[in-house]
């Protein structure tokens, strides 16, 4: 199966990023390329671009769409919360400016071998790095009731959740849970029919509970928050796209925390703590797609991008 993938809000990302040319930038979500191709166009061949991923597919896949262009191109295969470590072993000091577009991708929803999506039977799988072992599987077959109950009110922000981790603990009394078409059948039987008539597909935000809780996303996400404020050179921007509540949450509180570290208490006066900013808003409300995005890519639809950039001395 082709790695495809439509990069959403491709034209708003490059123009928040500032990509200047011959400069060294990160794709910390490679997936097939889309966003990268356009950051390897604009730094030229002087630059240097970082591309990172957990799925060997995408890496191949965007190795094969970056060919054409000349920049110096770094693909890695890890996480990208592995930041610091990666430029440390590539010896670079810093960066002019990193994406990071949040969540599984098109072709890892689209390839039913992965697992991840209730639209298509398949092994429950749902991992991201396919060399790792713990998979959706053990999440559904070994978790407790309360563990269950758990992430899928957490992660899926799913009310009925309880009803639903009830409901896997006695269907898989019968023997193990293995499909993705099995588990979407347990979901439709655990939610009251008069609650299946109105909003997303019954099973969407339980998938997508297992998904973070089998890949640990969210840990990521709030960890490369601040590590890649910490490795932008004066002027760099980070840029990071999110595709539901949770995941954008953690990004706004995240920012916020880093434009006003002040640990003072609020009754001071006067800071007396001394911890100032090193970062400014690029975006205030967060960017979501147009309308003509939304009907091509209905997965823009949820999408919202927010940038922060690094303080130079002067500022």
């Amino acid at each position: 199966m082709d790695f495809k993938h439509t990069p959403v809000l491709f034209a708003e990302c490059m123009d928040a990023l500032k990509i200047r040319e011959g400069g060294t930038y990160v794709d910390g979500t490679l997936g097939g390329g889309g966003h990268a191709a356009g950051i390897a166009e604009r730094i030229g061949p002087a630059g240097t671009l970082i591309g990172i991923d957990r799925d060997q597919d995408a890496l191949d896949a965007a190795e094969k769409r970056l060919k054409p262009y000349p920049c110096r191109k770094i693909l890695v295969k890890s996480t990208y919360a592995e930041i610091k470590k990666i430029l440390e072993e590539q010896d670079i000091p810093g960066i002019d400016g990193a994406l990071l577009d949040i969540g599984v991708s098109s072709f890892q929803l689209d390839n039913p071998d992965r697992g991840f999506s209730y639209m298509q039977d398949a092994p429950l799988d749902m991992r991201m790095d396919r060399s790792e072992t713990f998979s959706a599987r053990d999440v559904v077959n070994s978790y407790s009731r309360d563990q269950l109950a758990d992430i899928i009110r957490r992660y899926g922000e799913e009310r009925w959740a309880g009803r639903i981790a009830s409901f896997i603990v006695d269907k898989r009394k019968e023997g193990p849970i293995e499909t993705t078409g099995q588990l979407t059948e347990i979901i439709k039987a655990a939610i009251p029919a008069s609650a299946r008539r109105e909003g997303p597909h019954p099973a969407k935000r339980t998938f997508q509970a297992i998904r973070i809780e089998v890949n640990g996303e969210l840990d990521q996400l709030l960890q490369s928050c601040k590590d890649y404020c910490d490795v932008l050179l004066p002027g760099g921007r980070l840029c990071i796209i999110t595709f539901h509540s949770l995941e954008d949450r953690i990004v706004k509180e995240a920012f916020a925390k880093r434009l006003d570290p002040c640990t003072c208490p609020k009754d001071l006066p006067v800071c007396v703590c001394g911890k100032r900013a090193d970062v400014k808003k690029v975006t205030g409300r967060p960017v979501t797609a147009s309308r003509e995005e939304q009907e091509s890519n209905p997965r823009a639809r949820s999408a919202k991008m927010r940038a922060i950039e690094k303080l130079t001395q002067s500022e």
